[in-house]
């Protein structure tokens, strides 16, 4: 399984199994992430810890969940994101879009810090 999706009570956390999230896994976590918004969790963390490499099929998926998140009033938020990723994240200017934590926990804390 590419991704792992765990359920808490206000929110979901989908941690990457991959090291590429390209063209061949994307429409994976696309399809995670329109499932998640159908569904009555609104707030999603995506923990990118194995994930070293990021193409624009990647960053399309994560623009998608953020939308759907953000269209539900919820949060998204990315984690844990290895120096490749996030540089082209930054290079993207999508660190201006994208809530963006250093960990896991510190992604746990904003959401509980908004209840």
């Amino acid at each position: 399984m590419n991704f792992e999706i765990k359920k808490h009570d206000n929110f979901v956390i989908i941690e990457s199994n991959v090291e590429k999230l390209d063209s061949q896994v994307a429409p994976e976590l696309k399809a995670s992430l329109v499932s998640l918004g159908q569904s009555e969790f609104k707030n999603v963390i995506v923990n990118l810890t194995k994930t070293k490499y990021c193409d624009s099929s990647g960053l399309s998926a994560l623009l998608v969940g953020n939308r759907l998140v953000n269209a539900s009033e919820g949060s998204f938020i990315i984690c844990d994101l290895q120096p490749s990723v996030k540089k082209m994240i930054e290079i993207s200017q999508l660190h201006t879009v994208l809530n963006i934590t250093k960990d896991e926990p510190s992604a746990v804390e904003y959401l509980l810090d908004l209840d």
